[in-house]
């Protein structure tokens, strides 16, 4: 049996309205460990997203790199597979893959050609061992695939998913030639799925837009597992047992504050179906809104149900994490002075306020939310903005090319 974690969408470097979460990331790694450990791992799948950003700072790069070290030292024959996601630097991360590789660590932050344009996939090939070091399977590591790693020559009508099946087809050829002996086939994608559920406000639209979600006939019957990356929820793939989003590992917006956070444990053995099981990360910093859901609520209420609140006395670090959402009917000139009474006496850090507008005579439905500019993603803007110039909405096409456009100025190169 071979026995792999997968995970990812870990965001390092990740700030919520400003707070770090350094402190919780930390905490996962740390769990991470100690689970992998306990339970025998031979394997750990991080399936894109390592950082936050395509420039994460020092003290990111520091938690990943003293991650594997640790992971290393502590499971001297854990193989590890590390793949780039649409928020990674390709070349950031595959900056230091000769000195990872000499560690074990298999490091795959985007395509590699040769001068003539071929890919390089005998360095997406990575066998998996068992605890006997003997290859049980082979990984297909697949990083996040921008629109200029597409072929070119695609006639189909929709050529970014034929770009997409052709790279995967080339790469399970690739995969067949090397497994032998029963030897199990495992992939990685960082990508959106059909009928995948978004988190909106923490997943950054890929490629094309979610309108060009991936079929699951992507992956071949062949494929024992496939580890993806980029949805925030964990998820299975359709009806898909073997096809799965392990999820991020904590809330990265209060949208995610719900979420099962977790990490999938995968049992592979020869001619079966995998086993998958659910690990659930236990939650180091609390995420609260008031009130809970997507619902507003007057002020009154929200204060009442602040005060009714039963709080641990924690470190300022390891305190909830409060938004508040309120509905007026116009404004509240004493509003911020009436909560933060209440705060100041609450074990709690204050990170939004969300406010809401509605005379008396509309309904919850007209509710006009107050929304700043920082918590919008750039397509909502772009929409907004043609919206007022031409008084109807952007067409679809134009919506995805001002996806691919905002992708290639947010990328590494």
């Amino acid at each position: 049996m071979l026995r792999i974690f997968h995970t990812a969408d870990w965001h390092l470097g990740h700030h919520l309205h400003g707070v770090s979460r350094q402190l919780e990331h930390q905490r996962f790694l740390d769990w991470l460990l100690g689970e992998m450990h306990a339970k025998q791992a031979d394997a750990l799948i991080i399936a894109g997203d390592i950082f936050d950003s395509a420039n994460p700072s020092s003290a990111a790069q520091s938690q990943l790199y003293d991650f594997l070290v640790k992971a290393r030292t502590w499971l001297p024959n854990l193989d590890i597979v590390l793949v780039g996601g649409n928020h990674d630097s390709a070349s950031r991360l595959d900056a230091p893959s000769p000195i990872l590789n000499a560690l074990g660590v298999t490091v795959v932050g985007g395509l590699s050609r040769d001068v003539d344009g071929n890919i390089d996939w005998q360095r997406l090939l990575v066998p998996l061992t068992n605890a006997a070091g003997e290859i049980k399977a082979w990984c297909g590591a697949m990083p996040f695939l921008r629109n200029a790693d597409l072929p070119a020559d695609q006639q189909d009508d929709d050529p970014l998913i034929s770009g997409m099946k052709t790279l995967y087809a080339g790469l399970f050829e690739q995969l067949q030639q090397k497994a032998g002996n029963g030897e199990s086939l495992i992939l990685t994608g960082h990508c959106y799925m059909v009928n995948g559920a978004v988190s909106e406000l923490s997943e950054r639209k890929i490629l094309g837009g979610n309108q060009h979600a991936l079929p699951v006939e992507l992956f071949p019957d062949d494929i024992a597992y496939v580890a993806l990356g980029h949805l925030h929820l964990a998820q299975r793939v359709g009806a898909n047992e073997h096809i799965r989003y392990s999820g991020s590992p904590i809330p990265l917006s209060f949208d995610e504050s719900d979420y099962p956070h977790q990490v999938v444990q995968v049992d592979v053995k020869a001619g079966q179906p995998v086993e998958t099981a659910s690990v659930k990360i236990p939650r180091s910093v609390q995420l609260l809104r008031i009130p809970n859901g997507k619902d507003f609520a007057v002020l009154p209420e929200v204060i009442e149900q602040l005060k009714s609140l039963t709080l641990d006395d924690l470190p300022i670090e390891q305190r909830p994490l409060l938004e508040l959402r309120i509905r007026l009917e116009k404004p509240e000139p004493g509003l911020h002075q009436q909560i933060e009474e209440v705060i100041a006496k609450l074990p709690l850090r204050l990170l939004k306020i969300s406010k809401a507008y509605s005379g008396s005579e509309k309904s919850l439905a007209d509710l006009k939310i107050e929304e700043r500019l920082e918590e919008l993603q750039p397509l909502d803007v772009f929409q907004r903005c043609y919206q007022n110039k031409y008084d109807q909405d952007a067409p679809e096409a134009l919506n995805a090319l001002f996806n691919e456009l905002v992708e290639s100025l947010q990328g590494p190169e």
